[in-house]
């Protein structure tokens, strides 16, 4: 798929799949702000508006849900479980990585043809491109073991719901995003050293590397600031209520984890070199998918607090 690290020749259907998920988030975003029961009839609308809600927003059209649309509720706490699944399915690329690179091991073959089927990648490609692939895979893990820790040792979840499909596309998510990473790599069929690979090092490496660790501190911050909205000083759970966040982004954005998330993708296009096309699509995917999530927690902040800083964008700062 890749002539060079970094660029690729032509779409494939990875690219298509992403940019497709890009494009169906976007339609959310505007059906959301233009559809009305004037427009549609009142239960596919009342399904579409469920099926992209979650948590706090969801709350807030409790009042409008037609009952059978309660049993695809499932507990948001279990939003834990997406990051479960990264750590043990990444966790397994990023060993079978290693053992291909530097050990000079097969690829699994019903990975490889899944590989191939994805992306079109064969072995026969050139040298350049393991290190950012590599790099790339190890902080998409490490982002879902911080997240995964944040989930059991910091995060406050109240009695707030999923729908059951969200629940299922973010499960294959991860795995599709790890695959996504696989595709990256340019296999040759023989192993490099250690010294081959750090050779590979560039500006845009550690650039990317900064960039990650800067969003990851703040999203970090901003995870621990909503938790102790619910805390008191000594750290106990006092409520499950809603309450206006303050501090960090928080000053300048509604939802400035969603803007963090983004910056650590865009980190990881940086990684690649920013002209990978794959990774682009990936980026426009959780820009698109972040923003709805943004502005529907923007929304309900807007109408429950009726003094919420009216200087605050919904996702990013300054801009939206």
């Amino acid at each position: 798929m890749l002539s060079m690290p970094g660029i690729a020749t032509k779409p494939n259907f990875l690219d298509c799949l992403w940019l497709t998920l890009a494009v169906a988030f976007l339609l959310a975003h505007l059906l959301h702000r233009s559809v009305s029961d004037a427009y549609f009839p009142r239960a596919l609308h009342c399904f579409f508006e469920d099926v992209i809600r979650y948590g706090k927003t969801k709350s807030g059209w409790e009042g409008q849900r037609f009952a059978w649309m309660r049993l695809c509720d499932l507990p948001k706490r279990w939003f834990s479980h997406f990051y479960v699944v990264s750590v043990l399915w990444n966790g397994f690329l990023i060993m079978v990585l290693i053992h291909t690179l530097f050990f000079g091991h097969n690829i699994p073959a019903w990975l490889m043809v899944l590989v191939r089927r994805l992306s079109g990648v064969s072995q026969d490609q050139g040298m350049g491109g393991e290190l950012s692939a590599f790099l790339v895979l190890m902080l998409l893990w490490l982002h879902s073991l911080r997240r995964l820790a944040e989930c059991i040792l910091v995060s406050v979840f109240s009695d707030g719901v999923i729908h059951l499909l969200q629940y299922c596309f973010g499960l294959l998510y991860y795995i599709l995003l790890g695959i996504t990473v696989l595709c990256q790599v340019p296999f040759h069929g023989k192993s490099v050293s250690s010294e081959d690979v750090l050779q590979q090092t560039r500006w845009h490496h550690i650039l990317g590397v900064l960039i990650y660790l800067w969003a990851s501190v703040h999203q970090h911050r901003c995870h621990k600031i909503l938790a102790n909205l619910r805390k008191n000083k000594s750290g106990e759970v006092i409520n499950m209520g809603h309450n206006v966040p303050s501090g960090d982004w928080f000053d300048r954005v509604s939802c400035p984890h969603y803007f963090a998330e983004l910056l650590i993708y865009i980190a990881m296009v940086v990684i690649f070199g920013i002209r990978n096309f794959t990774w682009c699509m990936v980026v426009m995917y959780v820009l698109c998918n972040q923003a709805l999530a943004a502005v529907l927690c923007h929304e309900f902040y807007l109408r429950k607090f009726d003094k919420y800083p009216k200087q605050r964008k919904a996702f990013i700062p300054f801009v939206f």
